[in-house]
């Protein structure tokens, strides 16, 4: 289960990562490492479903996945295709029940789902299924999607699909398991990556291309948005579900969420967040004896900022990588100390120095402010503070845990007001602008094929009204 004490004050979560492959014996070990190696999208639960072709077998628990599965159970997970699942929840419960790849019995047999991303009308959905009879088990939009294809009088489960995903509005990337057939789908907007790879004869997709990597499989390509892949006894067809709508690939993906060595929307992790450093030292120069950045997802662009400034790069923070998840409960003083069991300064490389510190977002504002304090604390004479995303102004409803718009500092301060709040010396985000051309996607696109919506509040779909009365805006 996830930490909620200390751990996710001041951080944004992406909920879940999808792993599928279809043709190889092997199926549930490869599984098994693409999910290891997607365990950074979601640390709550993990899951694999495979099929012989037959039946159904499962295994799902609550946890990392290497507390999941062991020899014992993998070698249970029969068949030559599966879909697996690490999950973080932003909606729905935490628990075994709401743990994916979720299984339905229905009248046209097994069904399996796995989901990544969040639906905007996901209430107003389930509310009318309910209405019609529908049995709910669960918290999850994922279920949502299994009870519009068990109500479909589609002929087949891939119409019944098509005909289930029509009606869905937000981001998504999901896979849909029979005993026979099996469905690649990504929204129209292509939100929430997802790549195909070929590993000898079988096929491969995930949510980052660093599973690829793991297993050895080939990355082939990109799914397009509104694409749906089906998988059958007449081989692998390629069909749409829906218009291609205007691309709107998460940016935070390469500003955060995504590992350093995948590829996102044709372009490299690292490489984008060095080049979101480089761009950060061009739009703000600082004088300054160190540059360090916040491990780890900060890193690259800490490197990029050295490197375009001159100043040196030093590991002044340290990570702590056995941390883990604590079931000791802090007191609230302890709990405002917790951001010192993730991260330590190092005073040999801070001490006397002005640092820079580059990191990859301010959501409170409370994690920065405790390493700011931390740098000062260690040593440093001056701490300058480079953020290499904008600031997040808006709620995002399509996968990514932000708080109500109320929690977030820079909708609700300036600049200079977090400064102070944070009590650096200087503050800088990146422009928006910057961090699109820092990503390089081709300008062709508007916003370079990026949703930019926690940013700027351009949504790219419509959202349901129920949401904003909540508060989120």
């Amino acid at each position: 289960m996830r930490d909620e004490s200390i751990f996710d004050l001041d951080e944004l979560n992406e909920e879940c990562g999808v792993f599928g492959i279809i043709g190889h014996a092997d199926a549930a070990q490869l599984t098994y490492y693409g999910l290891h190696a997607l365990q950074h999208r979601g640390q709550e639960s993990a899951g694999i479903v495979t099929t012989d072709g037959q039946k159904f077998s499962v295994q799902r628990g609550t946890g990392l996945v290497t507390e999941v599965f062991n020899n014992n159970n993998i070698k249970q997970l029969l068949g030559s295709t599966g879909i697996g699942h690490v999950r973080y929840s932003t909606t729905g419960g935490t628990g075994l029940a709401n743990a994916q790849p979720l299984v339905f019995k229905y009248a046209k047999g097994e069904l399996a789902i796995a989901t990544k991303g969040n639906l905007v009308n996901a209430k107003k959905l389930r509310r009318d299924l309910e209405e019609l009879g529908s049995i709910f088990q669960t918290t999850t939009d994922t279920e949502v999607i299994a009870h519009l294809i068990a109500r479909s009088s589609a002929p087949n489960i891939v119409e019944a699909a098509k005909e289930a995903l029509n009606q869905l509005v937000g981001a998504y990337a999901l896979m849909i398991m029979t005993n026979d057939t099996l469905i690649v789908a990504e929204d129209p907007h292509g939100l929430r990556p997802l790549s195909m790879a070929k590993m000898g004869e079988a096929t491969v997709f995930s949510s980052e291309t660093c599973a690829f990597d793991v297993i050895g499989a080939e990355f082939v390509r990109d799914i397009e948005p509104g694409e749906m892949l089906v998988f059958d006894a007449e081989g692998m067809r390629t069909t749409t579900f829906a218009p291609k709508a205007e691309r709107a690939i998460c940016s935070f993906e390469h500003v955060y969420f995504a590992r350093p060595d995948s590829n996102v929307g044709g372009v490299n992790v690292h490489a984008a967040r060095k080049r979101m450093g480089r761009i950060l030292a061009e739009e703000a120069p600082v004088e300054a004896d160190v540059v360090t950045g916040v491990p780890d997802s900060s890193t690259s662009a800490a490197i990029g900022f050295a490197e375009a400034t001159g100043i040196p790069y030093e590991l002044g923070l340290i990570k702590n990588r056995y941390v883990g998840r604590t079931f000791i409960q802090p007191s609230q003083e302890l709990r405002e100390q917790g951001v010192k069991m993730k991260l330590s300064a190092v005073r040999g490389v801070v001490a006397g120095k002005r640092v820079v510190m580059v990191d990859d977002s301010i959501v409170r504002g409370t994690t920065s402010r405790r390493i700011v304090t931390m740098l000062r604390e260690a040593g440093a004479t001056e701490v300058h503070v480079r953020i290499s995303s904008p600031p997040v102004k808006n709620p995002c409803f399509y996968g990514i845990d932000t708080p109500d718009r109320e929690q977030l500092i820079a909708a609700q301060k300036t600049v200079e007001e977090i400064r102070q709040e944070i009590g650096a010396d200087t503050l800088t985000f990146i422009s928006v602008e910057g961090m699109l051309r820092a990503i390089g996607r081709p300008a062709s696109e508007r916003n370079r094929g990026h949703c930019i919506a926690c940013f700027t509040g351009e949504y790219p779909t419509v959202l349901e009204d129920e949401l904003v009365l909540e508060g989120k805006r």
